[in-house]
């Protein structure tokens, strides 16, 4: 076994299970065996000298009860060390199996006359404690426990076989015995296989239990780093309170509110400032990119840019296209946050100077800074992104608009914080845009010491085109060469070991490697080498499976009462007595077993006068009404084939099932029968009688004289009786789940009962058989170990006292079991309400059919997540008149509350995507008062290519109806708001790319002159219209719409485009020229 656990393989569940078993729950049992018997060899002692005997005058007694205690002290002390040696745990309990044989075999033959039932009822007790209390597996102990009823039945069958005819008939007491040791096989292999069912299935509880707590942990990991890469620390609490109400309230909706208005997550911070930063020449060579390239630059390019953000101490906010922007002094107030921009500003140009260096390829980087306050929060209800605003946020983005590429440009306000930490120099006035010339103020242009240095270098080192050959492309040589700066990947964090360990595997495989035998549980927290120290996992592992120690019930709990085993919360413990107790029909019919046995055993010692007959037959009328009552629901398809009014009767099974009172009731009826049947044989004689066999010059007749005593009672049924009485206190065990408190009373009772029947009232039943045992001999008294009465009553104390320790260790059991069912239900709930907050952060992330590429084990590779579409509408809808709208007064608290009107328009859009019929539209982002998003992008990968042009854009129509449902959503916020805003919309459709990139912040994004294009038939629209480009124009009246000419305007960018105005009227002029599939 040693062997097995120092394998390079770790030990099966059900290895580890066996020695858990062995150590935790059977190895107590086996010390309180130990401790029971060395308890019951003491008692002989004081009763063989109460009762009169001289000790010295019995020496074969003394002897086998010294060497008893001797061997079983030695024993004990050999067990109390076991938890050092465990290997030896199967040797140890054969060595005590076989010395409790031994000790029984040795009775037999001390102490007078053997006779066929002498020690059965300790051989009783061991065949019982052999499966219930000895840490052998099944098949070992149906061996010793069949071992040991076949050994007292051979010893005394070959004993007593000679014996004169004067004897009581052999053959039926060795009947009797031989159903008593099967009884007591059968109740044996009974409990221990509920027992082991139980313990196996609080391990298993256990071990989901452990697994559900580490993939909770997990969970609660992954939604706290996807909700820091939302929103910063100081808002994530307050918005996962906000999840944690929708998802209580239904999964997209939002939960009831006092007012009409959406939570807004929007503070004010002043002494701040903001960093604009857009590529110059990125989009030229992005056109010339393959998706991944494009993807793979992006996500190096920003990943650095985080980089140096986070060594500045500067918040990134948000990536718009190409164009980067973050601030300093969020979420708290710093100092010197100017010079942190400045700073972040100056490295940004060094490495794309490097950059270019390196390359050849023109681009260039222009940055704006600008310092003063902001607005910060987040604003709808999905696709959650951190932004600001303010004037102040305005200006900056101005500041970078009308910057020099490759310089830092700068406003007075900024200036005056930096406090010549840099030198300045002038901007051009030329340069400035129609804003910063209506503002008046100078700006400037930061000199960066380093530019001239770092020039040089850039020329001396050559240019990596160089080294790879005049024709590779630009995007390319970027590709290479931004590989090297190593920007870390999306969603990183959800990839690594930290995720959910898989269902199939429950049991942590370093915490099995690691167990050894001469470990103890009760040890695992104990130092160890360094080297074989377990992680955090493993630790909580053995935490659990400590907890199921039963040495645990005695130990302060903030779970159990160590004296009573209550739980401690009044709640559980009420729980816990009404649950239901599918079980509780087989502890009858294993109950009716016991009362059967008793039975057969009374029909082969006793005679059958005609009121024990009726009285037996009475009790089994009862005991088959009641195992009818129990089984009743097996009996449904036989019942309803029956008249009506018998169709209840299926419900009775499920009634005791699930009524704690009347399980009580029932079972305590069923044991208290199998007491009084015990009995009933001595019930129908006197309580005192004069023994004929202690009459004088009996002796000489003995020969003569019968082994019944007036009333036709055999002597030899007086020492069965009491084995009777044993079987009923086994009785009170098969009921695992019944109370201890209970189970104590009623051992109690059949405990007193039994003692005042055998040691008093029917004390002189066991006299006239000693009498007529030992009559004609010289001796008329034999030692203790032969008298009935009392080796009867130091059995039912023995039995007493070992049925009690197994009732606390059952109630123990039964209740740990019901804890961990209850905590592995509420710990479920609990990670499935984490993996619903986890998805719902991630859908607030990415779209639906992206978010499944970074959850744990589901990613396939490291490789940056990047897809191409050639049919994707893009909508850009924005909202201008709001600019106007929005001032900065105390009125309205700075702007704060311009900004919760932004936030209804913005949260009623995003409601409108839970539509079903809008279930396609995938909303991007929001760039202040303007709403951008896209349909074709849940489309497979290829599946637009295999399809006609005119199919593939079917979702043109729902994005259009979109756009109409805006403007809808936007009249009624008009109604209620007293205010005019019109909605200005730009479509565009054609290839994309979309993919995820910023590993501080992921963010999913969609590029392409598709992408451009629609920005600027949205920039370049009219109030209240849908303006889109020809292409779409003639997709959408292939669609049913209709669509007139605007005429040829100036597009940025683009030239001359010849733009057409959409009409919104939703009723199409007629059936489509094609329909979509």
């Amino acid at each position: 076994m040693a062997r097995l656990f120092s394998s390079r393989q770790p030990p099966s569940e059900d290895l580890f299970y066996e020695t858990y078993y062995s150590l935790s729950q059977q190895y107590p049992l086996l010390l309180l065996l130990l401790l029971i018997v060395l308890l019951g060899l003491l008692a002989l002692l004081p009763v063989a000298w109460a009762s009169g005997r001289e000790l010295a005058g019995d020496p074969a007694f003394l002897t086998t009860v010294l060497c008893a205690l001797g061997g079983f002290s030695l024993l004990l002390v050999l067990a109390s060390r076991e938890q050092r040696l465990q290997r030896w745990t199967r040797p140890l309990s054969g060595l005590v199996w076989a010395a409790l044989l031994a000790l029984g075999h040795s009775f037999l033959f001390t102490g007078g006359v053997v006779s066929a039932w002498d020690q059965v009822s300790f051989f009783l007790f061991v065949i019982f404690t052999v499966y219930a209390m000895l840490p052998l597996d099944m098949r070992d102990a149906v061996t010793a426990g069949v071992t040991s009823s076949l050994s007292h039945l051979l010893v005394l069958g070959l004993y007593l076989g000679p014996q004169p005819d004067s004897r009581p008939a052999l053959l039926p007491q060795l009947a009797a015995n031989a159903v008593l040791f099967l009884c007591g096989n059968a109740a044996g292999v009974y409990h221990k296989a509920l027992m082991e069912r139980a313990l196996r299935a609080t391990f298993r509880e256990a071990l989901s239990s452990l697994h559900s707590r580490r993939r909770l942990d997990t969970e609660k990991k992954h939604q706290e780093h996807l909700l820091l890469s939302i929103l910063p620390a100081y808002l994530a609490q307050e918005m996962k309170e906000e999840i944690m109400a929708r998802l209580q309230a239904g999964q997209g909706s939002r939960p009831e509110s006092t007012n009409n208005f959406h939570s807004l997550y929007v503070k004010r911070h002043q002494g701040v400032s903001v960093l604009y930063a857009d590529i110059v020449g990125f989009t030229r060579l992005a056109s010339e990119c393959s998706p991944k390239e494009l993807v793979l630059m992006l996500n190096e390019l920003f990943g650095k840019f985080d980089q140096i953000a986070k060594e500045h101490e500067c918040m990134r906010i948000k990536i718009l296209g190409d164009c980067y922007y973050c601030v300093s002094g969020l979420p708290l107030s710093l100092p010197d946050h100017a010079i942190n921009c400045v700073r972040m500003g100056l490295d940004m140009c060094r490495a794309i100077r490097k950059l270019r260096a390196a390359t050849g390829v023109d681009i260039n980087m222009r940055v704006g800074v600008h310092s003063g306050s902001v607005l910060c929060g987040v604003i709808g209800l999905q696709k959650w992104q951190y932004d600001v605003w303010s004037h102040d946020v305005t200006l900056a983005n101005h500041m970078e608009a009308s910057g020099v590429p490759g310089r830092v440009h700068i406003t007075g306000a900024t200036l005056a914080l930096l406090a010549g930490a840099y030198a300045v120099e002038d901007a051009a006035v030329e340069h400035r845009d129609p804003y910063l010339r209506e503002l008046g103020e100078p700006t400037y242009l930061v000199i960066d010491p380093w530019a001239a240095e770092e020039d040089e270098k850039g020329t001396a080192g050559g240019l990596l085109s160089s080294l790879e050959g005049p024709k590779m492309r630009p995007s390319l040589l970027m590709t290479r060469y931004l590989e090297s700066w190593g920007a870390a990947k999306p969603f990183a964090h959800l990839s690594h070991a930290e995720s959910p360990v898989s269902t199939s595997t429950p049991l942590p495989e370093k915490a099995l490697s690691s167990f050894s035998p001469q470990w103890s549980l009760d040890r695992s927290r104990t130092l160890r080498r360094p080297d074989d120290e377990l992680d955090t996992g493993d630790a909580k592992f053995f935490q659990v499976i400590e907890q199921l120690n039963s040495q645990k019930q005695w130990k302060q709990s903030k779970d159990f009462n160590p004296l009573t085993l209550y739980f401690r919360e009044k709640e559980m413990e009420k729980e816990y007595r009404l649950s239901a107790l599918p079980a509780f029909k087989y502890y009858a019919a294993c109950t009716f077993l016991v009362f059967l046995s008793n039975f057969i055993i009374q029909m082969l010692v006793a005679n059958r006068p005609p009121a024990l007959t009726i009285t037996y037959s009475i009790t089994f009328l009862l005991f088959f009404l009641l195992l009818f009552i129990c089984f009743s629901e097996h009996l449904t398809k036989c019942v309803l084939k029956g008249p009506k009014m018998l169709h209840w009767l299926p419900t009775l099974s499920v009634l005791v099932a699930t009524r704690p009172g009347l399980r009580v009731a029932l079972g305590t009826a069923a044991i208290l029968l199998v007491f009084a049947m015990a009995i009933t044989s001595l019930v129908f004689l006197p309580a005192a009688s004069t023994c004929p066999f202690q009459a004088p010059n009996v002796s000489s007749m003995a020969s003569n004289l019968s082994w019944e005593l007036p009333g036709s009672l055999p002597l030899i049924s007086v020492p069965y009786s009491m084995h009777c009485c044993v079987l009923g206190f086994l009785s009170c065990s098969l009921f695992l789940h019944m109370s201890f408190e209970l189970k104590l009373l009623l051992l109690l009772l059949w405990l007193t009962a039994s003692c005042s029947v055998f040691l008093h009232s029917h004390a002189w039943l066991s006299d006239c058989l000693i009498a007529r045992l030992y009559l004609g001999t010289l001796d008329s008294r034999p030692g203790v170990l032969k008298e009935p009465k009392l080796m009867g009553a130091v059995s039912f104390f023995i039995f007493f006292f070992t049925l009690l320790v197994l009732a606390r260790q059952n109630e123990y059991y039964c209740r740990l079991d019901f804890l961990w069912k209850k905590k592995l239900r509420q710990e479920q709930e609990e990670t499935e309400t984490m993996e619903n907050l986890t998805r719902l952060l991630l859908e607030n992330v990415l779209p639906a059919h992206v978010a499944p590429q970074f959850i744990g084990q589901n990613r396939r590779n490291e490789d940056l997540y990047h897809q191409s579409y050639e049919c994707v509408c893009v909508l850009f809808a924005s909202v201008p008149d709001f600019k106007e709208f929005y001032s900065e007064s105390s009125v309205n608290h700075e702007g704060l509350e311009c900004l919760r009107l932004l936030n209804e328009i913005i949260a009623d859009f995003d409601e409108l995507l839970s539509k079903p019929k809008f279930s396609g539209v995938e909303k991007i982002k929001t760039i202040c008062s303007t709403y951008m998003a896209a349909t074709g992008l849940n489309a497979t990968s290829g599946q637009d290519a295999q399809q006609d042009a005119e199919q593939s854009c079917s979702h043109l129509g729902t994005m259009v109806e979109f756009a109409v449902a805006l403007g809808s959503k936007l009249d009624v916020i008009n109604k209620h708001s007293f205010n005019n805003f019109r909605l200005r919309v730009g479509l565009n459709h054609g290839p994309v790319v979309a993919g995820v990139i910023g590993a501080q912040k992921p963010q999913y994004d969609i590029w392409g002159n598709t992408v451009n294009v629609a920005s600027r038939m949205e920039s370049t629209g009219v109030l209240g219209k849908i303006q889109v480009t020809e292409e779409t124009a003639w997709a959408l009246q292939s669609l049913g719409y209709t669509c007139y000419s605007r005429g040829i305007i100036k597009v940025k960018g683009k030239g001359q485009l010849c733009t057409y105005f959409l009409n919104t009227d939703l009723t199409r002029t007629g059936p489509p020229s094609a329909t979509l599939g």
